[in-house]
C-alpha cells in the first residue's frame, strides 16, 4: 500500500479580522452642525408660522373692531347731521317770510321765493311741499331736479322716520319739518320744508381719520363710496360675498389687495333698499407682518451662522480627539502599534484613551507571548518532523561507510553502497536547503528578466533525477505567450515548480495505473499560470484546511512538510497564490499564479522551447 501524499488546501490562508480603514464617511462635526442647522431652521420656520398666524388673527380682530367703530361713528355723525338739519329746518319753518310765501298758494311764486331760502340754508338739497305732500319746489347742488327726486321726496313725506333719500346715484341725509300758520298745536298746516346733506361728505369725514373705506349700495348700484373706481368695480364683481355680510366681517379681494368688510342694513331709514359696506385694507398690516417676518428671518439667519460657528468650534473640540482615537484603533488593527493616542479632550475621551492604551499594551504583550509560544512550537514541530529523517540519513551514511572499510567487497557492491551514501547526503542537503529557504521567506526577493519555461524545464529535470520520481511519466506543455520573459526570482520560482511537481510525483503511486504528472504553463491577463495535475488518490480530507501550513504531512515516510508551504510563500512574494482546483481519486490539480511584473517580449526563449504545445516526456525505470 503506497503512502498517502502530503497535501494542503489550495485556498488563501486566513488573514484574521479585517481592521483596515474603510472609506471615510461624513465627519462627526459636520453631522452635528447639520443637526444644529436643521433644528435652527425648523424652530425659526415654526416660530415664523406661529407668529404670522397670531398676527393675522390679531389683525383680523383689530380690523373687525375698527369696522364696528367706524359704523358706530358713521351712525353717530349721521345722527348729529340729521339733528343739525332738524334745527335748521325748525328755524326756517318759523320764518314769517317763508310762511307768507307758502300762503300765496302759487307754485311759481313759491318756486321763485324758495331759491333764496335754499341759498340761505347752504344745504345740498332743499324742497318745499304743500300740506297734501305735493312737492312744489326742489333744488340740488351739482344736479338738476327731476321727477325721480320729486317721487323720492314724496315717499320721504309719506313715511315718517326715514332719513335717507336715494336719487339715482346720489344719497342724501334729510330732515322734514312741517310749516304751520300759528302755533303747531292750534295753527293751520301750510306745508313742509325739506333739507338734505350729501352722504359723500359725511363718509369722507369718517374715512380720512380712520383709514376705513365705505360704500353705500342700493339695488346693486353704488350711490356713495370712498373707494377708487377700479377697486370698487372689482369688489362689485363679488356680490355673493357682500350678500352674505351682515354685521359679521368677511374677507373680499380686489386684485392683490385684501379687505375685511362689514355691512349695515339701512333700508328701514331709507326710501329704497340701502346697505352700508365698510372695508379696511389688510395692506398696512401685511406690510407690518412682512417686516416682522424679515426681522425674524434675519435674526434666525444670524443665529444659524453664529450657532454653526460655535457648533463647529465645540464639535471640533469634542470630536477631534475621538477621531484621532479612532485612527489609533484602526492603525493598531492594521499592525501599526506606534500611532499616537490622544491625551487631550473631555474627561470621558481621556479615560477612553487611557483604557485603550492599557489594552494595546496588554495585546502587544499577549502577542509577543503568543509569538514566542508559536516559535517554540514551530521549533518543536520542526525537530519532530526532521529528526527521524536526519537519523535515517545519518544511520545510512554511517553503516555504509563501515561497509566501505572492508576491502573484500566486490566492485559492484561498493558502487551500490556509494550510491546509497550519495542519496542520503542529497536527502540531507535537500532538507537543510528547504529549512533555509523557509527561514528566508518574507525577505526582499531579487528579480530579473528570465524565461519561466526554462525554469520549468530545469525543475522537471531535477525532479526526474529524484528517487521519488522513478517510473513517473512527466509531461509539460507551454503556450506561446508563456515563452516570453518575466521579472522573477528564478531560483525561487524553480524551487516552487520543483516542490509542486515532486509533490505530484509522490502521490501517483496507484496500483494498476501508470503514474502520470502533467504540467501546463500558460498566460492569463498579466499573470503566468502553472497547472500541475496527477492521477493519484487525491488530497486527504484531514489536511485540506491546513494544507499550506508548515510541517503538515500525512502518510509520508519522509519529508519535512515544507514543500507546499515554500511554494505558496514564493507565489505570494511574486504577487500570486496557489490553489487546489480539483481533488478526487484519479485527478488532483494544483494551480500556481505569479505576476509577470513588466513582462518583456524581447526575451528570446531557448531554441528547444519554440514549438507550440511542446511536450517533454521523462520516464524513469
Amino acid at each position: 500500500m503506497s503512502p498517502k501524499p502530503d497535501r494542503n488546501e489550495g485556498s488563501q490562508p486566513a488573514t484574521g479580522t479585517d481592521l483596515a480603514p474603510r472609506s471615510p464617511g461624513t465627519p462627526t462635526y459636520l453631522l452635528l452642525v447639520l443637526a444644529m442647522a436643521t433644528v435652527t431652521v425648523l424652530v425659526t420656520g415654526l416660530s415664523l408660522l406661529l407668529i404670522r398666524h397670531e398676527l393675522r388673527v390679531e389683525v383680523a380682530e383689530n380690523l373687525s373692531q375698527d369696522l364696528a367703530h367706524s359704523v358706530t361713528s358713521f351712525e353717530n355723525m349721521q345722527a348729529e347731521r340729521i339733528a343739525a338739519l332738524d334745527r335748521e329746518n325748525s328755524l326756517l319753518a318759523n320764518l314769517p317770510t317763508l310762511k307768507a310765501l307758502m300762503t300765496s298758494r302759487d307754485d311759481l311764486t313759491i318756486q321763485d321765493g324758495a331759491v333764496e331760502f335754499w341759498n340761505t340754508s347752504g344745504n345740498d338739497l332743499f324742497a318745499l311741499a304743500d300740506s297734501s305732500g305735493r312737492i312744489i319746489a326742489s333744488y340740488q347742488r351739482g344736479a338738476t331736479s327731476n321727477g325721480a327726486l320729486r317721487k323720492g321726496l314724496a315717499s320721504l313725506l309719506k313715511t315718517p322716520g326715514k332719513h335717507y333719500l336715494i336719487d339715482g346715484n346720489l344719497l342724501y341725509a334729510c330732515s322734514v319739518r312741517p310749516l304751520f300758520f300759528g302755533s303747531q298745536e292750534t295753527g293751520t298746516l301750510l306745508g313742509y320744508v325739506i333739507s338734505g346733506a350729501s352722504i359723500d361728505r359725511t363718509v369722507r369725514e369718517i374715512s380720512i381719520p380712520t383709514g376705513v373705506e365705505a360704500a353705500f349700495l342700493s339695488r346693486g348700484q353704488v350711490v356713495a363710496s370712498t373707494l377708487e373706481p377700479v377697486t370698487l368695480a372689482e369688489i362689485m364683481r363679488q356680490p355673493q360675498l357682500l350678500a352674505g355680510i351682515s354685521g359679521s366681517a368677511a374677507v373680499v379681494e380686489s386684485g392683490s389687495t385684501r379687505f375685511l368688510a362689514s355691512a349695515q342694513d339701512l333700508s328701514q331709514a331709507a326710501t329704497e333698499p340701502l346697505q352700508l359696506v365698510v372695508l379696511k385694507s389688510f395692506a398696512p398690516a401685511e406690510r407690518s407682518i412682512n417686516r416682522i417676518d424679515r426681522m425674524i428671518l434675519w435674526v434666525g439667519g444670524v443665529a444659524l451662522l453664529c450657532g454653526a460657528a460655535l457648533m463647529i468650534v465645540l464639535s471640533r473640540i469634542l470630536t477631534r480627539p475621538l477621531e484621532q482615537l479612532s485612527r489609533s484603533v484602526r492603525a493598531f488593527g492594521t499592525g501599526n502599534s506606534d500611532y499616537r493616542i490622544p491625551r487631550y479632550g473631555t474627561r470621558e475621551v481621556r479615560q477612553l484613551s487611557t483604557v485603550f492604551s492599557a489594552m494595546r499594551h496588554e495585546i502587544q504583550d499577549a502577542n509577543r507571548g503568543r509569538l514566542e509560544a508559536e516559535r517554540l512550537a514551530t521549533i518543536g514541530r520542526m525537530a519532530s518532523s526532521i529528526s527521524h529523517d536526519f537519523r535515517h540519513y545519518l544511520a545510512s551514511i554511517y553503516a555504509n561507510a563501515e561497509f566501505l572499510l572492508t576491502s573484500r567487497l566486490p566492485e559492484k557492491e561498493r558502487a551500490d553502497i556509494f550510491e546509497e551514501i550519495r542519496s542520503a547526503v542529497l536527502g540531507s542537503t535537500e532538507m537543510i536547503e528547504s529549512l533555509l529557504i523557509f527561514s528566508r521567506t518574507g525577505q526582499k526577493i531579487s528579480r530579473c528578466s528570465e524565461s519561466v519555461f526554462k525554469r520549468l524545464e530545469h525543475a522537471i529535470a531535477l525532479v526526474r533525477a529524484h528517487p521519488d520520481a522513478e517510473g513517473v511519466r512527466i509531461i509539460s506543455r507551454c503556450e506561446d505567450a508563456a515563452l516570453t520573459g518575466a521579472m522573477i526570482d528564478g531560483k525561487q520560482i524553480e524551487r516552487a515548480f520543483f516542490n509542486l511537481i515532486l509533490n505530484a510525483c509522490q502521490t501517483t503511486r496507484v496500483d494498476g495505473e501508470e503514474p502520470t504528472v502533467i504540467a501546463v504553463l500558460q498566460v492569463e491577463d498579466e499573470q503566468i499560470v502553472l497547472k500541475v495535475a496527477d492521477n493519484g488518490a487525491g488530497v486527504p480530507e484531514g489536511i485540506r484546511n491546513s494544507l499550506f501550513e508548515p510541517f503538515v504531512s500525512e502518510g509520508k515516510q519522509k519529508g519535512t512538510g515544507l514543500g507546499l508551504t515554500l511554494a505558496h510563500c514564493i507565489a505570494a512574494e511574486h504577487g500570486g497564490d496557489i490553489t487546489l482546483l480539483v481533488s478526487r481519486p484519479g485527478e488532483t490539480v494544483f494551480q500556481m499564479r505569479i505576476t509577470r511584473d513588466h513582462a518583456l517580449s524581447s526575451t528570446d526563449p531557448s531554441p528547444q522551447a519554440k514549438n507550440h504545445d511542446r511536450t517533454l516526456t521523462y520516464e524513469n525505470h
